[in-house]
């Protein structure tokens, strides 16, 4: 079977992206060129029928993914799959599932029946506790334990991977010669960095790549090439390990698209406002313009708590200079496990930050929901605003809540209501 590369290059043009078509508003034929080119990728498993498949990249809309998954410490499927509903509920695009803890292939697989979006995982997490409880140390992990992982995984229907295939005995090297705040905050990336400097062998994502492009062409899964080596502080930002990886990451794009594996190029963490621009150049530069994922960016490291606002405004920025898919940031960001209402508030958060940047990019569709939305403001149709708002439980709570004396305006102005104002003066006009 042709995988989506494959089959852009040939003229055909499958169910799939003539649904996204329809959703974009664009020319299916369109979105086939840019998949071809590798500027647009479909993450989508050909042994899995997506309810709902996205494209992400050049002309699409701003794309959304909602992290979810275990820890050590904390691993309820019944509370991963209630996470799963909220962040299906409330707009997110895709999933990843990030466990850590518990049976791994049980959570993984349930989460993706239920799953009616793109799926996303990390392998090297669980090739990681698979040698920690086998060989009594990740340390021990061997190469054929993380290719079995990614191939399994693959197999089960996981329609993106996030692989550290930058983390590399170089680039370690350059990180150690040039000291962080914060070194390796990428768990994937930490994993890999102290396996390369213990085993003093060379990390095995980059060693074996092409086997590991041979699975993912097998099920059509797209590569997310991860940035191990992203910073976890402002201070870090945009550093030469950073961009040692970011070339490296360009090149391993170019292999796997030459070989029909869709790819996109995941980006920084903490990055203050003043270099968002370069560092969304920089990867369009090296990248050859593959799509870019990144995580926040988050603009500042004082807001622990309330991180899920600096990285609405760091996504929002990043993505209207060119950035394309949004990792979504939780309150819980640096503090513990995410629950349902930090989900809830990461996707809610992130939405805003995409839909601001379709603004700004001149997305029809965003045009056209803000339109809406102004319209039911001026007529003071509050049903229709409701429904048109992105928690349209929470504001419909707030306006019962408020018990407003004039039904047809809020308690904020009351009777001085300007729009009411404005409507009455034109009258009389």
């Amino acid at each position: 079977m042709k995988t989506l590369i494959e089959l852009s290059r040939s003229g055909k043009i499958p169910p799939v992206i003539h649904k996204i078509a329809k959703h974009e508003n664009l020319p299916a034929k369109e979105i086939m060129r840019l998949v071809a080119c590798g500027k647009v990728v479909v993450p989508a498993n050909s042994s899995r029928h997506l309810k709902h498949p996205c494209g992400i990249g050049k002309n699409m809309s701003v794309k959304i993914n909602a992290n979810i998954g275990t820890s050590p410490d904390c691993h309820n499927l019944a509370d991963e799959l209630r996470k799963l509903n909220i962040a299906i509920e409330y707009g997110a695009d895709t999933i990843m599932d990030l466990s850590l803890g518990g049976d791994l292939q049980k959570i993984q697989k349930a989460l993706l029946a239920k799953s009616t979006l793109p799926f996303g995982t990390v392998p090297i997490y669980e090739a990681a506790k698979l040698a920690q409880e086998k060989r009594g140390n990740f340390l021990n992990m061997t190469k054929d334990d993380i290719l079995d992982v990614i191939s399994r995984q693959a197999k089960n229907g996981v329609d993106f991977f996030t692989l550290h295939c930058g983390v590399t005995k170089k680039t370690v090297k350059t990180l150690f010669k040039n000291p962080r705040m914060m070194g390796i905050v990428s768990r994937g990336g930490a994993l890999l960095a102290r396996w390369i400097k213990h085993n003093q062998r060379e990390n095995p994502l980059f060693e074996y790549y092409d086997e590991i492009l041979g699975i993912a062409k097998q099920y059509d899964v797209t590569l997310s090439l991860g940035d191990g080596l992203r910073p976890g502080s402002i201070f870090d930002a945009t550093d030469k390990t950073q961009l040692e990886e970011l070339k490296l990451l360009g090149v391993l794009a170019k292999t796997a698209q030459r070989k029909g594996v869709q790819v996109m190029i995941e980006g920084p963490g903490h990055v203050p406002i003043n270099q968002i621009k370069r560092n969304i150049d920089l990867e369009k530069k090296y990248c050859n313009e593959a799509p870019f994922y990144v995580l926040g960016p988050l603009v500042t490291d004082i807001a622990v708590g309330y991180d899920h606002i600096p990285a609405a405004i760091g996504s929002a920025i990043a993505a209207s200079l060119g950035a394309d898919f949004l990792c979504f940031v939780t309150p819980a960001e640096h503090l513990k496990l995410p629950d349902t209402e930090d989900i809830k508030l990461g996707v809610i958060s992130s939405r805003i930050a995409a839909h601001s940047a379709d603004l700004a990019r001149g997305n029809v569709n965003a045009w056209q929901k803000d339109k809406m939305m102004s319209l039911a403001r001026k007529q003071r149709d509050w049903t229709r605003q409701i429904n048109l708002s992105l928690d349209p439980q929470k504001i419909r709570q707030k306006r019962r809540d408020s018990q407003p004396k004039i039904k047809d305006v809020c308690t904020m102005c009351g009777e001085f209501c300007s729009i009411k104002l404005m409507e009455k003066s034109n009258r009389r006009a």
